[in-house]
């Protein structure tokens, strides 16, 4: 049997994109190059996954480079279609921080936004511009803020504090800030990742951005480059996107009564992923479109300048294209209730079902014709009742040792990761044509104690 693909169906059994599809990588399970080859097992980037398992052991993630390549694409590309004056796409790397992926978007001309000193040293040590790295966070430390400063990099300012320590500082030129401002507009998504209503920790309040305006424009020390609002997180419906831009062009006018010219706006990110059957985000193009023409318009409407428009993307650029692969444990039937199967990982390399009730799905990589014969639900290793993967899932009959790919752990999986019950992080390989390159390391039990210190007196 020659390896293909097989289309994506409702059936809850078929999860691979169809070849030649011009749908976004962030509409399917599967990662782009994912296909059964001729052994019956899943493939992805030309990679056997149970051959990887083998040679790199589990848990596994395994980054598909083609789709994170083609997201990038899309998202840039796009916007050079729709929008008629200079844009930015900024890959929001809190979704996955590490030197490879932060190699590979500033390849594809992407600027990457950055949530604290980690992330920045990160961008920073494989050479991206730190013209094209801004830095978030509610409560960057002074540390922090002198690092960016030095760095030569945009802060997003969140609070009145950092914009006193900014103007305090010592710098060779002014600083580069952005203000963060709440916009207000709510979306439907998850309580834990909606920032742009009001009541959130994130941003300025509007109707503190007055004073801010006139507290920038008394301090030569400040250039204000821009506005940023953000609105959430996952999100599948468009018309917040719509309406964000002629918000933002009212503070825009606002500024210029206090002298202040900004020529930046940044629209956030937000764009959601299939993470089940039921999911049906916009395409990439579909997203940049809205909110490209949403921008034009509103400037047309105003009678204004069409400003450098930003944005931030995340989730929508890694987290279908990366899976995990576990293997197989023991199995637990409570008769009745339900059939608990055991891998070998859980919590601690994917938090995201303890921590938002995500859904995930998931198939068995070495058998991918098995028809499905049982609901089981996927129980984690952890000393934790609330260590479950995916409930109530139906899955051909398991056995020891055979291996569960969960789809689209890209985003915000190893960037949460923890080592709960002291188990050590996974592994993460970047799969390509063929090959497989480690790209982080598997931990190791001298890891976990590395930082550990006993006092003389316990000795």
């Amino acid at each position: 049997m020659v390896s293909t693909p097989i289309a994506t169906t409702a059936s809850g059994r078929q999860y691979l994109p169809n070849s030649g599809s011009d749908r976004s990588p962030n509409q399917f399970l599967m990662p782009l190059t994912a296909k059964v080859n001729d052994r019956d097992h899943l493939e992805v980037g030309g990679c056997d996954l149970t051959e990887l398992v083998k040679h790199f052991g589990s848990p596994l993630y395994v980054l598909d480079e083609t789709g994170l390549r083609t997201a990038c694409q899309q998202y840039r590309d796009a916007f050079r279609r729709y929008y008629p004056a200079e844009t930015q796409v900024l890959y929001a790397s809190k979704a996955w921080n590490c030197l490879a992926v932060c190699s590979i978007v500033s390849q594809e001309g992407l600027g990457i936004d950055v949530a604290t000193g980690g992330e920045l040293y990160t961008a920073l040590q494989v050479g991206a511009d730190p013209s094209k790295i801004y830095l978030h966070g509610n409560n960057k430390s002074i540390a922090e803020l002198e690092y960016a400063v030095k760095s030569g990099c945009t802060i997003v300012v969140d609070n009145q504090l950092e914009l006193q320590r900014l103007a305090q500082m010592n710098a060779e030129r002014p600083i580069r800030v952005m203000l963060r401002i709440t916009p207000g507009l709510d979306c439907h998504t998850h309580e834990y990742i909606r920032t742009g209503h009001l009541d959130s920790k994130f941003g300025f309040d509007p109707n503190q951005v007055e004073d801010i305006f006139q507290f920038i424009s008394q301090n030569s020390n400040l250039e204000l480059t821009g506005l940023h609002a953000h609105i959430g997180s996952q999100i599948f419906e468009l018309q917040a996107h719509r309406d964000l831009p002629s918000v933002m062009l009212q503070w825009v006018k606002k500024a210029a009564q206090y002298g202040l010219n900004v020529p930046e706006v940044n629209i956030g990110g937000g764009l959601g992923i299939c993470y089940n059957e039921s999911d049906d985000p916009p395409s990439i193009d579909e997203w940049v479109k809205i909110v490209a023409e949403s921008m034009v318009k509103a400037c047309e409407a105003e009678n204004m300048p069409l400003p450098k428009l930003l944005c931030e993307p995340g989730r929508s650029l890694i987290g279908s294209s990366c899976i995990t692969a576990y293997t197989v444990g023991g199995r637990k039937t409570v008769p009745g209730i339900r059939t608990y199967i055991s891998v070998d990982g859980g919590m601690s390399d994917n938090p995201r079902p303890i921590t938002y009730q995500s859904i995930c799905r998931a198939v068995i990589a070495n058998r991918m014709s098995a028809e499905p014969k049982e609901t089981v639900t996927i129980a984690g290793k952890h000393c934790e009742s609330g260590d479950v993967l995916i409930k109530d899932i139906s899955l051909p009959q398991t056995q020891p040792g055979d291996i569960l790919v969960v789809m689209a752990t890209g985003a915000y999986n190893y960037s949460m990761a923890s080592n709960y019950n002291r188990l050590t992080r996974p592994a993460a390989v970047l799969v390509y044509e063929g090959e497989a390159s480690i790209i982080l390391e598997r931990e190791t039990y001298a890891d976990l104690i590395r930082n550990d210190r006993v006092p003389d007196r316990l000795k």
